[in-house]
């Protein structure tokens, strides 16, 4: 995952400097904007399943911590099942648009079909479910104030 969204910052930084440059020599890419644009949409939905694998998002530490053990424990599963039940919901509704975009195509780019551009939705979604899933014993267990060896606090999780 790591390697994926590392490949796609590199592959998003040298199209817009390709492209300011030949901007800046009175050339402009007619593609440049729009793959720019899908490049970015495909880097942060592949950054935030991978911010989701290393538990990177914003979350509410303090509010967690000072709850008693089983209504923490409570309160982390309830937030992972909402999290996972909107991206559930995220990638059934991506996939079903894919459907309606079937026929599109890229106005820059016409052999470069809409679906395709469109598939990291459904694809973000479910690799972000899958990391919550992964992570999601070790949570619980933090949660219940279980570390392993070697294992972080939730608390240093959540900073």
């Amino acid at each position: 995952m790591e390697w994926l969204v590392i490949a796609l910052m590199v592959v998003l930084f040298a199209e817009v400097t390709i492209g300011v440059v030949f901007r800046a020599a009175g050339h402009a890419l007619v593609w440049y904007d729009e793959i720019a644009s899908v490049l970015l949409a495909w880097l942060t939905y592949y950054a935030a399943a991978l911010a989701a694998l290393k538990r990177a998002h914003i979350g509410f530490p303090g509010l967690v911590r000072s709850l008693p053990r089983s209504a923490r424990v409570a309160a982390v599963i309830a937030a992972e099942a909402l999290t996972i039940a909107f991206f559930a919901l995220l990638a059934w509704v991506g996939y079903s648009v894919l459907e309606v975009l079937a026929t599109d195509h890229l106005v820059s780019l016409p052999e470069v079909s809409v679906r395709f551009t469109q598939s990291v939705i459904p694809i973000g979604a479910v690799l972000y479910i899958i990391a919550e899933l992964m992570i999601l014993p070790q949570v619980i267990a933090e949660a219940r104030g279980e570390g392993g060896p070697g294992a972080s606090s939730l608390a240093e999780k959540l900073h």
